[in-house]
């Protein structure tokens, strides 16, 4: 589960490196993030700065993707979900992709959230 303070790891190709995690949306005092769920987060440092539109510093939406501990992403499928890492997709303001490629492989079930293209661009499912 994330919250405040929690860092991720960028799985996209949008040029950022790292995140930590300032505000989980969702709802009046909603502490923790599960995957499928949008965040607002802080970059905490980039891959290369070259031609990259986000600089160390700046404040975006972001999509949890993985995370440490056994997550569901709907309570009628019972199989639980974990990975090794906790990851996040970079979004912009208007709620749309920041990058072209997603690395690493995506739990299967987001096809029944609001962020279907992230499985057409991920490189594999996960159950």
């Amino acid at each position: 589960m994330i919250q405040k303070g929690s860092y991720l790891n960028v799985i996209d190709n949008s040029g950022v490196k790292q995140i930590a995690c300032i505000h989980v949306f969702g709802g009046y005092r909603k502490r923790y993030a599960k995957s499928g769920d949008l965040i607002m987060a802080s970059i905490k440092s980039i891959k290369y700065k070259q031609n990259i539109k986000l600089k160390k510093g700046d404040v975006v939406r972001a999509v949890v993707v993985k995370t440490k501990v056994f997550s569901f992403l709907r309570k009628e499928i019972k199989t639980p979900i974990k990975f090794f890492e906790n990851g996040a997709i970079i979004l912009s303001n208007k709620n749309k992709l920041v990058g072209t490629r997603i690395f690493g492989g995506i739990n299967k079930q987001f096809r029944y959230t609001r962020y279907s293209k992230i499985l057409s661009l991920s490189s594999g499912f996960i159950k």
